[in-house]
């Protein structure tokens, strides 16, 4: 423009701009960007003879690009992920915590899914600060707890479900669900109202809760595999099952109390029979071998004695005055032999005895038999 070449411009001398005024003073200016690559333009030229442009620069360059576009294919897996490693978006393999490669995009890409990483998912309440919630933090949820049992009653049920992916279910995971959370949530849901419709509200409330959570879990591993979910329930807790009435909460707990009482006496009296049952049993058997041995013993004793008799009965037969002489000896043998006695003659040979004489201290008593060591003794000194 012609007010270029003027000293100061259309208006006015001096170096003023279009309003009036001269450029202001200013602080440090930034770099200039096009001196910069100016700069780093001059510098590659020193190293690329010939100029950018020629043939040894192009192959050098495209090297750089390889060498760059391969390095792109280093990943790293966290501890609680896994590699899903996709070729033109297809699932080719899964890969475990560390440093791992794929082949660079856009032929393979990599999905890194938390696999490893247990998810609580609470159904029936939940945590949070709302003015509705408990004193333990919970908020009840009724729409979800309320469940109807196999004998016509409402049961208040709440529990918590541990589940995570599985190491060889990471591809499914990720393209046969969309919403992981919901559906898992939605199947524990149908799966504890199928199981509680087809239960008693009595054992729910009391000694049926490690049946019904068995139930529960496998219930929901088949309908989470026939998915193909790629989800592993790695637990289920029941927490609290009640009455949906309060007042009907606490006839049910004063239930399962004198229920749980009745255990404790049971276990008891069982304690007790277990301690006495044995002992009555060994004093019937020691009875039981006094008899059996007292028994052998008379009749062994009654066999002898019969056989004796029937022995000492053909004697009396062949001989009878001789057996009955000899059975009287040996009777009066056997009376007498340990007694005192005095055989007095009343022929005319004891007409001078005095009759009021104390013949018994006349007698003389017979010694003590002597011990087997006396009698060795008294044959030592002869």
């Amino acid at each position: 423009m012609a007010w270029k070449n003027q000293g100061g411009g259309p208006w006015g001398s001096g170096p003023k701009g279009p309003w009036g005024s001269g450029p202001q003073p200013a602080g440090p200016r930034p770099p200039d960007l096009e001196d910069l690559l100016r700069r780093a333009q001059d510098r590659l030229q020193q190293f690329l003879p010939g100029g950018y442009f020629s043939g040894l620069g192009i192959v050098l360059a495209l090297l750089a690009v390889v060498v760059i576009w391969g390095f792109s294919g280093l990943f790293r897996v966290q501890p609680d992920e896994l590699g899903v490693v996709l070729r033109f978006g297809k699932h080719v393999r899964t890969v475990g915590p560390g440093l791992s490669y794929h082949l660079p995009y856009p032929i393979e890409t990599v999905l890194l899914p938390k696999a490893l990483r247990v998810s609580t998912l609470n159904i029936g309440f939940t945590l949070d600060d709302s003015p509705r919630r408990t004193r333990d933090g919970r908020r009840d949820i009724p729409e979800e707890s309320l469940m109807l049992t196999g004998d016509e009653n409402i049961v208040d049920v709440q529990f918590t479900v541990l589940w995570r992916i599985k190491p060889s279910g990471a591809a499914n995971y990720l393209f046969n669900i969309q919403n992981p959370e919901g559906s898992v949530k939605a199947v524990a849901e149908s799966a504890m109202r199928e199981v509680v419709g087809h239960s008693n509200i009595q054992g729910i409330l009391t000694n049926d809760k490690d049946k019904i959570q068995l139930e529960v879990q496998e219930l929901m591993q088949r309908v989470l595999d026939g998915y193909g979910s790629g989800i592993l329930v790695q637990q289920l807790q029941m927490g609290n099952v009640n009455p949906p009435n309060a007042d009907v909460i606490q006839s049910f707990n004063d239930v399962t109390n004198a229920k749980t009482e009745l255990e404790s006496l049971q276990n008891e009296a069982q304690t007790y029979a277990n301690r006495v049952v044995p002992e009555a049993r060994g004093k019937a058997a020691q009875i039981t071998q006094a008899a059996e041995g007292y028994k052998q013993q008379a009749v062994v004793e009654a066999r002898g004695q019969s056989a004796r008799f029937l022995k000492v009965y053909e004697e009396y037969k062949k001989a009878p005055d001789v057996t009955r002489e000899r059975i009287y000896l040996e009777t009066m043998e056997r009376i007498l032999g340990n007694s005192d006695k005095l055989i007095y003659d009343g022929g005319s040979s004891g007409q001078g005895v005095v009759p009021y004489l104390p013949l018994n201290e006349l007698s003389t008593r017979r010694p003590p038999p002597a011990s087997p060591q006396q009698q060795q003794g008294t044959g030592g000194a002869r």
